[in-house]
């Protein structure tokens, strides 16, 4: 007569699989329709807090799943370790974000000039749903801000504005920058070399002229750029971007200021929702100094 013998199985371990691929599906699902569609900022925080919270439940299930397969030979094994892989991409984001929660400085604004930190040329607006923040930065934020990033300071380059200015635009289009207003200029909303060449009265061969003229020295020139640096000896340009992966939306300030034969570079980025930015500001800022440092390598000074 034969024997047969019959496994147990794991409930937990079977349940662990089902909510471990809903926690991947809503965490990929958002995190799409934030960066290509029109999800809010707020409700994608929310629908993420949703998406780790079944991911530990699915990792916590699997556990139980597996051990009821180590004790007992439970069936189960298969559809645990599936959980736990599912599970894997959720439970990484929000050990990530939970890490830099706890560990970063509650800010959400950066400026590498924490005295007299650049204004706005128009204040950045955002319905902040229930990502709820202090709408003013405080000089408690500042000193937060210098202890935690003490790297985060501003350039000075041996060299005009114009010639920086024009690196600073460049960097700004390689990393992603999208300039919405610039201070002093007619046409707030166009980058200035964007704009048509105007000839100078009674010049009949600047028609004739290349579409790159060599900036002379000294400037006695009478273009857009040379009537901003007369008029009120800097330049600031205003600007947004988002993040790569997660389409978190930042608005930046770079401010230009000619100071005898130098140019000085401030930046400030400030997130637009909630008071925490996760340090996401100060990277904004730090990328893009190394970047134009490597544009005007060797003209950079302390």
């Amino acid at each position: 007569m034969a024997i047969r013998f019959d496994r147990p199985v794991s409930s937990a371990a079977h349940a662990s699989r089902l909510i471990g691929a809903f926690s991947l599906v809503l965490a990929l699902a958002v995190l799409i329709a934030h960066r290509f569609g029109g999800l809010a900022t707020p409700y994608l925080v929310l629908l993420l807090v949703v998406a780790v919270g079944c991911a530990l439940l699915a990792a916590l299930l699997a556990a139980v799943g597996l051990r009821s397969l180590w004790v007992s030979g439970a069936e189960g094994g298969l559809a645990a370790l599936a959980a736990l892989i599912y599970a894997a991409f959720p439970l990484a984001l929000g050990a990530l974000a939970a890490e830099r929660y706890l560990t970063l400085p509650e800010i959400y604004d950066v400026s590498t000039d924490p005295v007299a930190a650049p204004d706005w040329l128009s204040p950045p607006k955002a319905d902040q749903i229930w990502l709820k923040r202090n709408p003013l930065v405080t000089p408690e934020d500042r000193e937060r801000q210098m202890a935690a990033y003490p790297e985060l300071t501003g350039r000075r380059y041996e060299g005009a504005l114009d010639r920086v200015l024009e690196a600073v635009r460049k960097v700004a289009k390689q990393s992603g920058y999208t300039i919405v207003r610039s201070s002093g200029t007619s046409e707030p909303d166009r980058d200035l070399e964007d704009r048509p060449a105007r000839p100078a009265p009674g010049d009949d061969a600047v028609s004739d002229a290349p579409g790159l003229i060599p900036v002379p020295t000294p400037r006695p020139y009478d273009d857009d750029v040379a009537k901003l640096i007369r008029g009120a000896n800097g330049v600031t340009l205003q600007a947004t971007t988002r993040t790569l992966v997660l389409g978190l939306r930042f608005d930046i300030l770079i401010r230009l200021r000619e100071e005898a034969e130098t140019t000085f570079v401030d930046i400030r980025v400030a997130s637009r929702y909630g008071q925490h930015d996760l340090g996401f500001s100060a990277e904004i800022a730090g990328d893009y100094l190394k970047a134009l440092d490597a544009e005007l390598l060797g003209i950079a000074g302390g």
